[in-house]
């Protein structure tokens, strides 16, 4: 064997010299400037303009607002709540949003449960609703005296729709069936069935106004 043939002895990591970099070429701030205006103009302007299209293409209807209308004329929105008064009318949950189902001011009422401001609410609603209807007040359903947490949704439960039928039938001179049939149509369920079912009371109502009666 001759010194040849013996393995070199290995190097300390502290004795390998350090790569030289001084000499490889740096991006400058023009580089940087360009690779910002593209995905400025990749994700500011492309994008948004790509989902738009394809949400206004694929869902015309969401993508304007779920817009109302009574022929030519816009009376609002179905996902977006109304205040009605009166016998003729099906009546939504109350509302904390502003005056009442203002999309400005959308907010719950903020009340805890063991608030007495909210208990001494829902028992004057519960009165009102009970005389209103001519019900007791057991038969009262929830939602009926609950705010949403929003204080926009447009929708009552099936139960809160089916304690005011015969007044509604009875100021519009209409059978309990007739208005029964309508709530049917205007019940709507979560996708693929999932969710609890709602009753639009803005479409609902504009549904008994149709009838002219």
């Amino acid at each position: 064997m001759t010194l040849n043939d013996l393995p070199s002895p290995a190097l300390p990591d502290s004795a390998l010299p350090e790569p030289d970099f001084s000499d490889a070429p740096q991006p400058g701030w023009s580089a940087w400037l360009r690779f910002s205006a593209l995905w400025l103009v990749l994700s500011g302007l492309a994008y948004p303009a790509v989902t738009t299209a394809l949400g206004g293409a694929l869902f015309p209807a969401q993508a304007t607002g779920s817009l109302i209308r009574d022929g030519s004329r816009v009376v609002g929105s179905a996902l977006i709540g109304q205040p009605f008064t009166g016998d003729r009318y099906f009546i939504g949950r109350p509302s904390a949003a502003g005056s009442g189902y203002d999309p400005v001011n959308a907010s719950g009422s903020n009340l805890a449960v063991s608030n007495p401001a909210l208990r001494e609410r829902v028992q004057a609603q519960a009165q009102a609703i009970a005389a209103r209807e001519n019900i007791p007040v057991t038969r009262i359903p929830v939602d009926l005296l609950t705010a949403s947490g929003s204080g926009l949704d447009p929708h009552v439960s099936p139960a809160g729709a089916a304690v005011q039928v015969a007044r509604v039938a009875r100021a519009r001179g209409l059978t309990d069936a007739q208005v029964q049939s309508l709530v049917r149509d205007h019940t709507e369920r979560g996708v693929l069935g999932l969710g609890q079912p709602g009753v639009n009371v803005l479409e609902l109502n504009l549904a008994l106004d149709r009838l002219g009666r």
